[in-house]
């Protein structure tokens, strides 16, 4: 079986755009906090991609985590139709 890797053959496998909001402590000043925000298609709720990236940071940068902040969406979605009570006149 081949896995195509394509951003639109991953959404279609209910892949979504999740963005993770990270605060960690500066190496050299840990009593202060630095923000990075990271973004990829992952899939919810158990974002396998999202925990690969934290346990490569937590092994291998020498901030420390301090806490992580997740949102997703869904980046392909059944459309939806709704009736207009107009009519009007092209001339």
């Amino acid at each position: 079986m081949i896995i195509s890797r394509s951003p639109l053959s991953r959404q279609l496998q209910d892949y979504r755009l999740t963005t993770a909001e990270i605060l960690y402590h500066m190496p050299d000043h840990p009593g202060l906090l630095q923000t990075y925000v990271w973004q990829e298609l992952d899939l919810a709720p158990r974002f396998p991609v999202l925990r690969k990236f934290l346990d490569f940071w937590s092994h291998n940068l020498d901030g420390k985590l301090h806490s992580v902040r997740v949102a997703n969406l869904d980046l392909i979605s059944p459309g939806h139709m709704r009736h207009v009570d107009a009519l009007m006149t092209l001339q």
